[in-house]
């Protein structure tokens, strides 16, 4: 008897109304959550970005005002930040709301409010004039090579008060606490030349009483100490060869703060025979360009030209 047998065969069922494993489930329901995640994320990026963008508008805004000395037209700020004016108003108004902006009623000129000067007040009792100077004093340290540091107006002179040396130090005789010559220390002629001060003009007199002829022919000899203050004011800085240490020269730049009051002085110095004491020189310039930094950093902002 032969029996005949068919070949097996497989068919797949319909997968429609088949119940799927709970990982497939689980993957399903995290990408739809992550595409749902992604569409309410895009939005909410998009309204982030817009916002700090406008803040940013709103600071350029107001650091407009104040670099227009505080108060301004709006037409002038316009043209001072290159936004229309209906842009600029836009974010007065919201300034204004926030007590950072005022507007005068009779000239209708913004200027700084109540709230932007207690910001200043806060900021101000933290400017530092030293801690606004040790980079700057790194900085040409460290691109020079040379000795160099800040000093301050003391009750007895020029004082030194923060200290930066080279790998192979030039051997001078001060250090942090030296108490430096009003006429013949570079960083003494700029507290001389630009400190109105009848407590420092006393104290050129006295050493000028007391120089040697030597030093004296080094003066104007009709005015010695006016000329001098008006080189100081010509050059913003002062320069010295072998006046206060023999075989020492030293460059000087002013530190001021933010209502231009002289509050420091950087000063450079080397042995002479390798120290380029002009003020002209590379050393020179980065000396005032780093003064001028710390400047900034105390708040510091030169006088607008006239008509500006």
């Amino acid at each position: 008897m032969h029996l005949k047998i068919s070949p097996m065969t497989t068919s797949k069922r319909p997968t429609a109304g088949r119940p799927r494993n709970a990982a497939a489930l689980s993957r399903e329901a995290a990408d739809a959550a992550v595409s749902t995640s992604d569409a309410l994320d895009a939005p909410r990026e998009r309204g982030r970005r817009q916002r700090v963008q406008s803040a940013e508008t709103g600071m350029v805004v107001l650091k407009g005002l104040a670099r227009l000395g505080g108060r301004a037209s709006l037409t002038a700020l316009a043209l001072h930040v290159q936004q229309s004016p209906a842009k600029v108003h836009r974010y007065l108004m919201s300034l204004v709301e926030e007590g950072l902006v005022a507007q005068d009623a009779d000239s209708q000129h913004y200027y700084l409010g109540l709230e932007a000067m207690l910001l200043g007040v806060a900021a101000m009792r933290q400017a530092d004039p030293v801690r606004a100077a040790e980079p700057a004093l790194v900085r040409l340290r460290e691109a020079f090579d040379v000795t160099c540091f800040i000093a301050v107006m003391g009750n007895k002179g020029p004082t030194i008060v923060r200290f930066e040396e080279p790998g192979l130090p030039v051997t001078i005789n001060v250090r942090i606490g030296s108490v430096m010559s009003v006429l013949w220390s570079a960083a003494g002629r700029v507290f001389l030349g630009l400190l109105d001060d009848p407590q420092v003009q006393a104290m050129a007199e006295s050493e000028l009483a007391h120089a040697t002829p030597e030093h004296r022919t080094q003066l104007d000899a009709s005015d010695p100490i006016g000329a001098l203050r008006a080189s100081v004011r010509a050059a913003q800085g002062a320069s010295v060869r072998d006046t206060n240490l023999t075989g020492i020269s030293a460059i000087a730049a002013p530190v001021f703060n933010y209502d231009g009051r002289l509050v420091g002085v950087i000063t450079a110095l080397g042995a002479t025979g390798g120290f380029d004491a002009r003020m002209d020189s590379p050393i020179g310039e980065a000396v005032r360009r780093e003064a001028l930094a710390a400047s900034h950093a105390l708040g510091y902002r030169p006088p607008l030209p006239a008509g500006a």
